[in-house]
C-alpha cells in the first residue's frame, strides 16, 4: 500500500532543517569581522561575473518556460550583461559601505554615573518571499550578509534556474571567505507549502520580507506568524504645481513613469494643478504617449485632451507596473494630498515646483514613506540613496520605512557600563 505524501509536511521538514541551519550559521556570522563578509561579497561579485554566462542560459530557461508573460513582468524577469554587472557592482558597493554591527547608536551618561549606549546588532535569521525577479535574490544577500544575518531565500516560479545560478555565485563567496554556506540559503522548490512553513516558522525565523505584488503581501500578512518587514505596492503620484517650470516636468514624468515601468518606484498618477493643466498636460500627453504609454483620465483631463481614455475610480487605486499612466486635474496642495490620502499606498510621492513653500508644504503634509521634490519616483531605491542595495521597500510605520539597506536591517542591544553602582 502507497504510503500518502503530505506536501506540507514534507515543506515544513525542508523549511525547519534550513532554518536550524540557518540559526547555527547566524551565530559564527553575528561575530564575523567585517573583513571576513566583504571577502565573501567580492569573491561572490567575481563569481557572478565570471558565470555570467550560465546565469543568463539559466535566465533564457525561465523566460522560455514562461512565454505568457505580461511586458511589465517581463521585463522584471529578464537578465542581461548589463543586469549581472550591476548585481556583481552592488555586491561591490555593500562591502565598500562600514560593517552597520556593533556600531553605536546612541550614548547616554546617567546622574548615577552609569553609561548607556545603544549597539546596533543583526536582527537574526532573515525569511525573503519574493517574486519573479532575480536580482532581488543577490541584494538581500548582500545586506543580510553584511548585517550579519543569514538569509532563506524563496523566489517565484518563474526564475527558479536564474535564482539557483545566482545563489551558487554567492555560495562560492562564502566559502572562500570561510563562512557557513547555511548564511544564504534558497528554497529547494517552489511548492507554495514552502512560503506557508516560512509564514509559520515562529521561534525559527525572526524576520519575514515579502516582496512583490499586493496578493503576495497580503498573504504574507495575513498568515505570518513571524515579524513583517512589510512591502506594500507602488501607487505612487508625481504632483505638477501650478509654479513647476514646464522643461523639467516633461522631463522629470517622462523618467518617473517610462524608465522603467516594471519597478515600483514608476509613478502611476499624474497629479496636475488646475492653474497650469491647459497649456502642460496636453505637452505631457504629447511626450509620454510617443514613448508608448497610454492612459487614464479624470473628466477635467479629458476636458482639455478629450481623447484620453476615462479612468475609473478604482484605476486611481491600481499599481499598474506597465505603460499606463492615470491623470488627474486638482486645485493645489492640499487637493493633490487629499487624493494621495485616498488612493495611495504611502509608497513614494513626487511635487514639482519652483516654490519652496509649496514643496515643504507638499513633504509635510505626506504619509508616505518617500517624498520628493523636483526629481523623479524613480530614485526611491537604495543603491540611489547610498545604501549599495536594497532588500525592499517598506511601507509600514514600525521599525524602517523607505528602502532598507544595512542600517535598516540591524536592531539594537544596550550595553551599559557601571563602576559597581547599586540600585537604591
Amino acid at each position: 500500500m502507497n504510503a500518502i505524501v503530505d506536501p506540507a509536511a514534507i515543506a515544513r521538514a525542508a523549511l525547519e532543517e534550513a532554518a536550524r541551519a540557518a540559526r547555527a550559521a547566524a551565530t559564527i556570522l553575528a561575530r564575523a569581522p567585517r573583513p571576513t563578509k566583504d571577502a565573501a561579497l567580492l569573491a561572490a561579485a567575481a563569481s557572478l561575473r565570471a558565470r555570467q554566462d550560465e546565469i543568463l542560459a539559466a535566465n533564457e530557461a525561465d523566460r522560455a518556460g514562461a512565454p505568457d508573460l505580461s511586458p511589465a513582468f517581463k521585463d522584471r524577469l529578464t537578465l542581461n550583461p548589463a543586469r549581472v554587472e550591476a548585481m556583481a557592482r552592488g555586491l561591490e558597493e555593500v562591502a565598500a559601505l562600514p560593517d552597520p554591527v556593533g556600531r553605536v547608536i546612541a550614548e547616554w551618561t546617567r546622574p548615577n554615573g552609569l553609561v548607556i549606549r545603544r549597539v546596533a546588532q543583526p536582527i537574526g535569521v532573515v525569511g525573503m518571499i519574493y517574486e519573479s525577479r532575480p536580482n532581488v535574490g543577490a541584494d538581500a544577500a548582500a545586506i543580510c550578509l553584511k548585517a550579519g544575518s543569514p538569509v532563506i531565500l524563496r523566489g517565484g516560479k518563474e526564475s527558479l534556474n536564474s535564482a539557483a545560478a545566482i545563489h551558487a555565485c554567492i555560495v562560492e563567496g562564502l566559502r572562500e571567505a570561510g563562512l557557513p554556506e547555511a548564511c544564504v540559503q534558497v528554497a529547494p522548490n517552489t511548492d507554495r507549502a514552502f512560503v506557508g512553513a516560512m509564514l509559520a516558522a515562529a521561534g525559527l525565523i525572526d524576520l519575514i520580507i515579502p516582496r512583490g505584488g499586493k496578493g503576495l503581501v497580503t498573504r504574507v500578512m495575513q498568515e505570518a506568524r513571524v515579524p513583517v518587514l512589510a512591502h506594500a505596492e507602488g501607487v505612487n503620484h508625481t504632483y505638477v504645481h501650478a509654479a513647476a517650470d514646464p522643461a523639467m516636468t516633461r522631463s522629470v514624468l517622462a523618467n518617473a513613469k517610462m524608465r522603467r515601468t516594471g519597478v515600483c518606484g514608476a509613478t502611476e498618477t499624474l497629479l496636475i494643478d488646475r492653474a497650469v493643466a491647459p497649456s502642460l498636460l496636453p505637452l505631457l500627453v504629447g511626450d509620454l504617449r510617443a514613448l508608448g504609454c497610454d492612459f487614464r483620465a479624470d473628466a477635467a483631463a479629458r476636458a482639455i485632451v478629450p481623447e484620453l481614455p476615462p479612468a475609473a475610480d478604482s484605476d486611481f487605486s491600481t499599481e499598474w507596473l506597465d505603460a499606463i499612466l492615470n491623470v488627474a486635474v486638482v486645485d493645489g496642495v492640499e487637493s493633490a494630498l487629499e487624493h494621495i490620502r485616498l488612493h495611495g499606498s504611502e509608497h513614494t510621492e513626487a511635487i514639482i515646483t519652483e516654490d519652496a513653500a509649496a514643496a515643504q508644504e507638499f513633504l509635510d503634509g505626506l504619509a508616505s514613506a518617500v517624498g520628493l521634490w523636483n526629481a523623479s519616483t524613480q530614485f526611491c531605491d537604495g543603491g540611489e540613496f547610498g545604501f549599495g542595495a536594497e532588500i525592499g521597500i517598506a511601507t509600514g510605520r514600525l521599525h524602517a520605512r523607505g528602502p532598507v539597506g544595512l542600517e535598516q536591517l540591524c536592531t539594537w542591544r544596550y550595553h551599559v557600563i557601571g563602576t559597581g553602582q547599586v540600585r537604591p
